[in-house]
């Protein structure tokens, strides 16, 4: 079993590894659906474009919900971000390795969502202001303050990377186990038509869509409390 993923082609010196490859599949599909879900928007949607406006509609009520008058602006990345996350998560389903678990897939996901907080921090209090409130209550809470938001997008790329990792390490060690089982008793695979179904449920359906809210959760929590710090008395 390879923890790693593989590596597809190369060019050159460059290795273009299958986190790559199904990166750009999760994006092609999603680009797809979006062309049929708006190409003939109906006044009473059907088809695709049903689907379409209720994943739009839960996205921006979300956002509403956390960031408040701001969901307009963000509502556009944080449903990109759910979406991309949730369905290259959910590969395992095609047997195919999932992009979050490879954390060069995760970590400039987390370092985008990291210049995002303190981009928009900065824009709205200012570079002094946005100091002043990292040093708050006291001064000498600045430096600790300041490793505490710089250890954020690890902890962020690394939840999602080491719940997905662990799922597929399970998974092929659960179907390992079962056609070594299956061999021992009948010749045809048996064991592992029916027996992994709910691990498969909650690995390559459950976990990916609770890991892909959370990130996005905690990337709205942390952009509004950078926009809309809590001053001290």
């Amino acid at each position: 079993m390879e923890l790693g993923p593989r590596v597809i082609f190369s060019i050159g010196p460059v290795d273009v590894t299958e986190t790559v490859c199904f990166a750009w599949l999760v994006s092609i599909v999603i680009l797809i659906f979006a062309y049929f879900a708006t190409r003939r928007m109906t006044q009473v949607p059907k088809g695709a474009q049903t689907v379409g406006e209720i994943l739009v509609g839960f996205v921006y009520n979300m956002v509403k919900d956390v960031m408040g008058d701001v969901s307009e602006k963000y509502a556009p990345y944080i449903g990109t971000l759910i979406v991309f996350l949730g369905f290259g998560s959910m590969l395992g389903l095609l047997e195919l390795r999932p992009i979050t678990s490879d954390l060069n897939c995760t970590a400039p996901l987390a370092l985008v969502t990291f210049v995002l907080i303190h981009y928009n921090a900065v824009k709205a209090q200012t570079a002094r202001g946005y100091i002043k409130e990292l040093a708050s209550p006291y001064a000498f809470m600045l430096p600790l303050n300041i490793i505490s938001e710089t250890i954020f997008p690890v902890t962020l790329a690394c939840r999602i990377f080491g719940n997905i990792l662990a799922g597929v390490i399970i998974m092929s060690l659960v179907y390992g186990a079962l056609e070594t089982l299956s061999e021992m008793l009948v010749p045809i695979p048996l064991l592992q038509i029916a027996i992994p179904l709910p691990l498969n449920f909650w690995f390559d359906m459950f976990e990916p869509v609770l890991q892909a809210y959370i990130f996005c959760m905690l990337t709205m929590v942390f952009i509004d409390n950078g926009t809309h710090p809590v001053e001290s008395d």
